[in-house]
């Protein structure tokens, strides 16, 4: 995948199809060397730690549509190649806990890609999920809450697109808030 957006797009999906309605989605730059660290949290169905293990391999998945699932092995690649690494704790019936680590400065790390778009995009497709997305560097830290923005509706549907829009246009604001200055692509 060419960004990171779009692996959030298929990891998150993942969480979809496990019945998560609760998703945490954190990018969080950190430690030193700086990291680029993407966490997602989700309360789906979770997975067993037989299965866990073999996550990473692209010819294991639960799809019955076919028998190949590349997501998570295509996340590890990303990873690996910008000297990060990828981690997924998981237990059945409690969810799943994935982190990316990828080297800030490392020449081989993909962008960030519209990360703002997909969020508005797994919105509008999935309103009824419980969405927490959290942007964190040592220079900020932005939250955007889909059941307090929700509450503050009065009844106007998330799903909204003067919603969806102010979702976007209120992530890119946090993202060049809280990145701009760490991640070059945000400069």
């Amino acid at each position: 995948m060419k960004d990171l957006s779009l692996h959030i797009m298929d990891i998150t999906q993942n969480s979809i199809v496990a019945g998560a309605d609760k998703i945490n989605i954190s990018l969080c730059v950190k430690d030193e060397p700086q990291m680029l660290i993407l966490e997602i949290l989700d309360n789906g169905k979770g997975m067993d730690a037989e299965f866990v293990k073999k996550v990473t391999d692209p010819f294991k998945t639960s799809r019955t549509t076919r028998n190949v699932g590349l997501g998570i092995p295509l996340l590890v690649q990303s990873a690996n190649m910008a000297g990060g690494e990828l981690k997924i704790k998981s237990e059945p019936g409690k969810g799943t806990e994935l982190e990316a680590r990828f080297n800030v400065n490392h020449i081989d790390r993909i962008p960030l890609g519209d990360i703002p778009e997909t969020i508005k995009m797994l919105i509008m497709a999935n309103p009824n999920i419980s969405w927490t997305i959290h942007f964190s560097s040592p220079n900020d830290d932005f939250i955007l809450d889909t059941d307090e923005l929700k509450h503050h509706l009065d009844g106007v549907s998330i799903a909204n697109n003067n919603v969806l829009e102010w979702i976007q246009n209120t992530l890119d604001d946090g993202i060049k808030l809280v990145y701009g200055g760490v991640l070059d692509e945000v400069n």
